[in-house]
C-alpha cells in the first residue's frame, strides 16, 4: 500500500541531487509532487522522471530567497492539488570559501537569504495550508555543518545552525496542531554541489578522510530519511535532527 496516496508534497531545490531524489521517492510512495527550483530545465527533468515512473508532478520555478516566490509556490500547489501535506525544504547553495574577516558582504547575504531565510519563507506559507489539511510533516535540509564548524564557510555554517534552531522552534509551536518539523544533516553527498571537489583527486581524498566510512554519501541515503520522517512511522518524532554522515560527527 502506498502510504502517501492522495497526499501532496513540495520539494524545493529539486532539480538535482538530494532534492530530485526526494521528489522521486515521494512520488514512489504515491504522493503528488510539486517540484521547485530556480533551474527550470533540471526541475522539468525531475518531473519527467516522476511521470515516466507513473507518478504525478509539476514544476514551479522558485527562488526561495524571495518571499513572494515561496508564497506563489504554495498557492500554485493548492490551486493544482487542493492541499499540502508534506514539504522538504531542501534548496541551498554552498557560497564562497573565505575566512570570516575576508568574506564578502554580498556573499554572506546571499547564503543566508537562500539557506536560512528561504526555509523560513517556505514554512511561513506551507504551515497554514497544512493546518487546513489537518496536519503535515516538514523536513528541513540542514547539514553536518548545522552542528559543527568548518573553516572558510562562516555563512554556510551559520545558516545551517540556524536551520536546526528554526526547526526546533517551529516544531514546538505546531506539535499540538498536527504538524511535525524535523531536520536532516547530511555530510558530503555525491551531488552536483560538490562535483568540482570530486573532480580534484587531492581535495576529494581529503573529503573522504573526514568520513570514517571512507566514502561520500549518496542522495538516495538522504532521501530515504526524508520519506521516513514524513511518514506515519515517525509519528512521535518532531524537533529532531538526524545526521546522515558516515560517522563524520562521531569523530
Amino acid at each position: 500500500m502506498l502510504e502517501f496516496k492522495g497526499r501532496v508534497a513540495i520539494v524545493t531545490g529539486a532539480s538535482s541531487g538530494i532534492g530530485r531524489t526526494s521528489a522521486v521517492f515521494y512520488a514512489r510512495e504515491g504522493a503528488k509532487v510539486v517540484v521547485s527550483d530556480i533551474n527550470k530545465d533540471g526541475g522539468q527533468e525531475t518531473v519527467r522522471l516522476i511521470q515516466e515512473a507513473g507518478g504525478e508532478a509539476f514544476f514551479v520555478k522558485t527562488d526561495v530567497a524571495i518571499p513572494a516566490d515561496c508564497e506563489n509556490l504554495v498557492n500554485r500547489t493548492v490551486e493544482k492539488y487542493g492541499r499540502l501535506d508534506y514539504a522538504c525544504n531542501n534548496a541551498g547553495i554552498g557560497g564562497e570559501q573565505n575566512l570570516t574577516a575576508e568574506y564578502s558582504i554580498e556573499g554572506w547575504q546571499k547564503v543566508i537569504a537562500v539557506n536560512l531565510s528561504g526555509v523560513f519563507y517556505c514554512m511561513k506559507f506551507e504551515i497554514p495550508e497544512m493546518l487546513k489539511a489537518g496536519g503535515g510533516a516538514i523536513v528541513n535540509m540542514a547539514s553536518i555543518l548545522g552542528k559543527v564548524g568548518f573553516a572558510g564557510a562562516p555563512a554556510y555554517v551559520a545558516a545551517k545552525h540556524g536551520v536546526v534552531g528554526l526547526t526546533r522552534d517551529t516544531a514546538i509551536e505546531y506539535a499540538a496542531r498536527g504538524i511535525r518539523v524535523n531536520s536532516i544533516g547530511p555530510a558530503f553527498i555525491s551531488t552536483p554541489l560538490i562535483a568540482a571537489i570530486e573532480g580534484n583527486e587531492e581535495a576529494n581524498n581529503g573529503l573522504l578522510a573526514l568520513h570514517p566510512m571512507g566514502r561520500l554519501g549518496k542522495p538516495e541515503e538522504v532521501a530515504e530519511l526524508v520519506i521516513w520522517l514524513s511518514s506515519s512511522r515517525a509519528s512521535f518524532i518532531t524537533g529532531a535532527y538526524y545526521s546522515v554522515d558516515g560517522g563524520y560527527l562521531a569523530r
